[in-house]
């Protein structure tokens, strides 16, 4: 069955919010609909409706204006088996030590790399964008320095991809959290694929806010691939949660946004440690 999707953009949270109320209530009524910031630091909200039927030009048209929306573009997508798509188009991934990789190519892994399976179904963070590969390569150089955590935290983590690394090269205990339900199960899912169910946790909290995490306080290493927005609030907390001579790697921005974050950090005792461009993309290690 075909599926024709409408997306539009317009500045601001709370009127592309309402929008995408709005659209709700279109008829033909859409399968599901998308808020999203668009992660370009030019304040735009992406707005955007999935239909099994060709939506109302004129119902789109009347929306867009009245919510002060550019135009609507209506595509229709073809029917694409998207695991075997994903599983054509994600290729495996050499990250320093670390080779990123689905079950589909397990027969490639290369002899002294460090496996990480990460399964193509479930391909958000699996090592094929520049902040996650970018983390990898910064968990990679502290490796080579010397360094030893005791205790390691992954804020916002995804698929655990940046968790299962770590546990992956030293043998302690790593705390993976992510504020969305889905995502938490797809990292045990992962963790389970890895053989590191005893070794890695895997929770749903906003930030800090979890027991677990509140009790495994401070840590010597801390991932946060997340956004500008969030690394900049999360940034006191951060630093709580952060032994003194620990290290934090941080990801999700843009290289615009590296020193907005690099100088709130600093005002929270942080001093740059390494940092590395990776496409647009930006990842920092800082210690504190």
């Amino acid at each position: 069955m075909p599926t024709f999707t409408a997306l539009t953009t317009l500045p601001g949270k709370a009127p592309a919010e309402a929008l995408g109320e709005a659209l709700e209530a279109l008829d033909p009524a859409p399968t599901g609909v998308g808020v999203f910031e668009l992660e370009d630091g030019s304040g735009l909200w992406e707005v955007g409706g999935y239909f099994e039927a060709p939506p109302d030009d004129v119902a789109l048209a009347l929306l867009a204006a009245a919510h002060g929306a550019k135009p609507f573009a209506v595509s229709e997508l073809p029917e694409t088996d998207w695991v075997a798509k994903v599983q054509r188009e994600l290729h495996p991934v050499r990250a320093g030590r670390f080779f990123v990789y689905g079950a589909h190519d397990a027969d490639k892994v290369p002899a002294g790399a460090v496996p990480l399976l990460i399964e193509a179904a479930m391909a958000f963070g699996t090592g094929h964008h520049g902040t996650t590969q970018g983390c990898l390569e910064a968990l990679d150089a502290l490796i080579q320095e010397g360094a030893t955590p005791n205790s390691i935290a992954d804020i916002g983590c995804g698929t655990a991809v940046l968790a299962l690394a770590a546990a992956k090269t030293w043998p302690v205990q790593v705390l993976a959290s992510d504020i969305d339900a889905l995502a938490v199960d797809v990292a045990r899912a992962n963790v389970e694929a890895n053989g590191l169910a005893t070794q890695v946790s895997c929770l749903e909290a906003a930030g800090f806010d979890h027991p677990d995490l509140r009790q495994k306080s401070p840590f010597d290493l801390i991932f946060a691939n997340i956004l500008k927005g969030p690394l900049i609030t999360l940034a006191p907390e951060i630093a709580e949660h952060t032994v003194s001579g620990g290290h934090v790697i941080l990801s999700g921005l843009l290289t615009t946004q590296a020193e907005e974050v690099i100088s709130a950090y600093r005002t929270q005792g942080f001093a740059l440690h390494r940092r590395a461009e990776l496409g647009d993309w930006t990842t920092l290690t800082l210690g504190r």
